[in-house]
């Protein structure tokens, strides 16, 4: 039912990265709803959610919740969501992919594969302070 996955899509176990969304806020979140479901419910669903969630939604973009339905329901299933949302809490994925990176950098390691194709060890010097 809507209410059912509604919660589940704004879970963090549900998520497809490696990042809690409670720990940013949404800029913006589109769902496209797939089955029978009334939309009128669906957008109650997401209007509770906004309500009761405000402090993980940016107040600066209006209308920043996109929800859309097909009528056909997947292979075996009655109802799905796909969910999309660009929230700030990508910036733990982004802290740790370049925490890494560091730490491999200073051993200088795969290093060797980029370098006998071209590429300048400065190139990484820079991309790692553009970052």
């Amino acid at each position: 039912n809507a209410p059912e996955l509604t919660h589940q899509m704004f879970d963090a176990k549900n998520m497809m990265a490696a990042s809690d969304p409670r720990h940013g806020r949404y800029l913006t979140v589109a769902a496209v709803f797939r089955g029978k479901v009334s939309m009128k419910e669906v957008e109650e669903q997401m209007q509770n959610v906004q309500n009761k969630n405000s402090a993980y939604f940016v107040e600066w973009i209006p209308n920043n919740v996109l929800t859309a339905q097909c009528d056909i329901a997947p292979r075996g299933l009655k109802m799905a969501v796909t969910f999309l949302g660009n929230s700030t809490a990508i910036q733990e994925l982004f802290k740790r992919v370049s925490d890494q990176f560091t730490a491999m950098f200073k051993r200088k390691a795969f290093l060797h594969w980029y370098t006998q194709e071209g590429m300048d060890e400065m190139e990484f010097t820079e991309a790692e302070f553009n970052m």
